[in-house]
């Protein structure tokens, strides 16, 4: 169970690292959920049930699903932006 859970903490510091160094914002918010949820997997481990059950929820779920939503909205943005650049070079 011990290299267990030395093999969670270094996904763990693989996937804050990789947040950091990625040039795509989607591939970002994936590997925050990813972090979120091996986060939940340790805090079973921990034997703390509620905080495992609210990393999941929060962390991993709502979260995640606003950062979807804001990045729906910025490309939504970016292609009004680019719709009206074309116009104008008409």
């Amino acid at each position: 169970m011990e290299y267990f859970m030395y093999i969670l903490l270094a996904f763990l510091v693989i996937c804050a690292l990789a947040v950091s160094f990625t040039k795509s914002l989607l591939n970002a918010v994936l590997v925050f959920m990813s972090y979120s949820l091996i986060m939940s997997i340790i805090w079973v481990l921990l034997e703390s049930p509620d905080l495992a059950i609210t990393e999941a929820a929060v962390g991993a779920g709502v979260t995640s699903i606003l950062f979807f939503i804001t990045l729906k909205k910025i490309e939504a943005i970016r292609k009004t932006q680019a719709g009206e650049k074309g116009k104008e070079n008409e």
